[in-house]
């Protein structure tokens, strides 16, 4: 199935599932259906490296006032200027890691995202350059780190944990990776990818 150009992504990406929520594993929880939900995009960036693909992935400085210390996929809201949601998440990855748009190439895109804060955040995976180098913008990056795909893609690697979150117990995924705890929306998104590359 993997390939050495990584297009089965592309297959991968099209038998993804429904569009997941922070919710899933917390059905009690009763969402307004008039809720308005704001539009952000994030990169999945895949790179083969000799050891090889693995995922970057940033982790935000403990000085931010959203989410702090959080490992993330680089990207965020969506601008009016934006030609589409696939620039969105190309523009986010050049401000936060320095990806530039020849760097990458775009393989397809997960089904969406919503979160406890309110967006709906919509995945798209790209092969990046074996050249690209991430350099992280201070401002929004602590650091940025590669992931094996490999460790992604197994859902033996994925825990179900918990914690109390404004007065209720909140359940939701992890995939630890060393020293990083992946968890929240960026564990359920890969947890989506592992699933449907389980079934392709």
């Amino acid at each position: 199935m993997q390939s050495e150009d990584l297009s089965w992504l592309t297959s991968v990406s099209q038998k993804a599932a429904t569009a997941s929520s922070d919710f899933d594993l917390n059905p009690e929880v009763s969402l307004d259906p008039a809720r308005s939900l704001r539009t952000a995009a994030v990169t999945i960036m895949v790179q083969q490296s000799q050891f090889g693909p693995r995922v970057l992935l940033t982790k935000r400085p403990s000085t931010m006032k959203h989410h702090p210390g959080q490992i993330a996929f680089p990207g965020g809201k969506s601008d009016p200027t934006d030609r589409d949601l696939i620039q969105t998440a190309l523009r986010e990855a050049q401000e936060e890691v320095g990806l530039e748009a020849d760097q990458a190439q775009f393989l397809g895109g997960l089904k969406p995202h919503e979160t406890v804060t309110g967006f709906l955040v919509h995945p798209h995976i790209f092969l990046v350059d074996q050249a690209f180098v991430p350099i992280p913008s201070p401002d929004e990056v602590a650091e940025a780190f590669w992931v094996p795909l490999s460790h992604l893609l197994a859902l033996n690697k994925y825990q179900t944990q918990s914690r109390r979150w404004k007065g209720a117990r909140r359940y939701y995924y992890t995939v630890p990776f060393g020293p990083y705890y992946i968890w929240g929306a960026t564990a359920r998104i890969l947890f989506a990818l592992a699933q449907a590359a389980d079934e392709a």
